[in-house]
């Protein structure tokens, strides 16, 4: 039931942690960043597993109002959408920030623009692609429920860590997912602790998990230990 994301293994090379991965889950989201970067899809067929990818992040901002910087961060993701099409995987895509308050308005502009040069470009690679809920991060978009109208219909990616830090985990999950995040912390810092180590109830997360039947919840926790400990956990509830 449970896929696995590679960040628990993010300092390792990517063949080594898909090997890893193999005695653990047949469902992998490949952190597409750092060691684990994709250029192509080789090193992921060499391995059976059912991929998700989940797409680089941390250096780009499709709701940037810097033209050159947002058409940039489209081009890296629509990239990884090639890579996924190779594999049928689905894509996890963060929503953007805007850095000055002032500006949000033209930001959601600028923000709205990519997701539909995206769309375009995912129905064009058959690939589906889900936008993820962040953390209280306070310059990012999709921290509350009630900014889900940005992404306009599209797959939710639901991270249960992230809604935990803003406060409002139990709204989030009252919102339709296409696919889940789950990991812990204890309502403060985004740490993708073992389930258990931290104050989120899981109980309703895993009830949110099976009435949203069709998405894949992903262990996203920070050490190989820690996932399996939390498969533990979670095939309780």
């Amino acid at each position: 039931m449970f896929g696995v994301s590679t960040c628990c293994l993010h300092h390792e090379t990517l063949p080594a942690a898909l090997d890893a991965l193999g005695n653990v889950t047949d469902t992998v989201e490949v952190v597409d960043e750092g060691l684990h970067f994709l250029e192509t899809a080789e090193i992921l067929e060499t391995h059976s597993f059912r991929y998700f990818i989940h797409a680089p992040a941390r250096t780009v901002n499709i709701a940037s109002q810097l033209k050159p910087i947002r058409r940039a961060s489209v081009e890296v993701i629509v990239q990884c959408f090639g890579i996924a099409a190779e594999v049928d995987a689905g894509v996890v895509v963060h929503p953007g920030y805007c850095a000055w308050q002032e500006n949000r308005e033209a930001a959601i502009g600028e923000l709205r623009r990519s997701l539909e040069e995206l769309k375009a470009a995912a129905e064009e690679r058959s690939v589906t692609f889900f936008v993820e809920n962040m953390p209280n991060w306070g310059h990012f978009f999709l921290r509350t429920p009630d900014e889900l109208p940005l992404i306009d219909g599209l797959g939710l990616a639901l991270d249960v860590g992230h809604a935990h830090t803003n406060g409002c985990l139990d709204q989030w999950l009252d919102c339709p997912a296409a696919h889940f995040h789950l990991h812990d912390n204890y309502g403060k810092e985004d740490t993708h602790n073992t389930v258990g180590d931290g104050t989120i109830d899981f109980a309703p997360v895993m009830d949110a998990v099976r009435k949203n039947s069709h998405a894949t919840p992903i262990i996203e926790v920070a050490t190989l230990e820690g996932v399996q400990q939390s498969i533990d956990i979670l095939k309780k509830l």
